[in-house]
């Protein structure tokens, strides 16, 4: 019996944040994952009886080609937890039309995926304190990143910012991949971060605002 995926939603739209952004993308939510952010914006994806579809991986790869859009991002919960994860990103990062993003809150280890061959480009987590779960982050990751690779710092204070620089700089992750400050939603003023930036010359560092959340309701699915 072929093995399944329980996916929570797969939509079309802009891609929201990161390298992409502004782009086109399919977007491939799994449910359920292995952490309890505060301000996650997707908790009803992670119910153990949240709704979802059972596809097997050459259904989600079909139902991804049938829209006609090249970029993917796999997305959740947390993606990389769910089982035989290895065996749908061998099946799309194989198609040489697509290009594969999987989303990762920075607590699993990258290592068994990036021996995939062709392997996907990585958007990682590094959780601050407003998550509540620092503790779970695996920095054994940061070594493993590639310039096609994105770090993302969500930040909900100033003191966020700060513990984001330091982490910066032990792991000495400017220049290694995309780095970015993405203001948690209502919680910090995005020019704050700015004024954060200048202060410390911070080169090769990005700020961010979720797309999404500006152009339709913050709480809207699908989009």
């Amino acid at each position: 019996m072929d093995r399944t995926y329980e996916v929570a939603e797969y939509f079309v739209s802009i891609n929201g944040e990161g390298p992409l952004a502004g782009q086109l993308a399919v977007f491939v939510r799994l449910k359920g994952c292995n952490l309890a952010c505060e301000y996650c914006d997707t908790k009803w994806a992670n119910e153990p009886d949240a709704a979802f579809t059972a596809m097997t991986a050459e259904e989600i790869h079909q139902a991804i080609k049938e829209t006609g859009v090249h970029n993917v991002t796999l997305t959740g919960g947390e993606p990389l937890a769910r089982p035989h994860i290895a065996g749908l990103l061998e099946e799309l990062v194989a198609d040489p039309e697509l290009h594969v993003e999987i989303e990762t809150n920075g607590s699993v280890s990258l290592a068994p995926f990036c021996r995939i061959p062709n392997a996907p480009s990585f958007t990682m987590d590094y959780k601050l304190s407003c998550s509540g779960m620092e503790s779970f982050m695996d920095t054994d990751n940061f070594s493993l990143l590639t310039q096609k690779d994105t770090v993302k710092f969500v930040t909900g204070s100033l003191a966020d910012c700060e513990r984001a620089l330091e982490v910066m700089k032990q792991f000495q992750l400017i220049g290694r991949c995309h780095l970015y400050f993405s203001p948690v939603f209502g919680s910090i003023d995005p020019a704050d971060i700015v004024e954060f930036m200048k202060e410390n010359h911070l080169n090769g560092v990005n700020l961010q605002i979720q797309m999404h959340k500006v152009i339709w309701d913050p709480d809207r699915r699908g989009v």
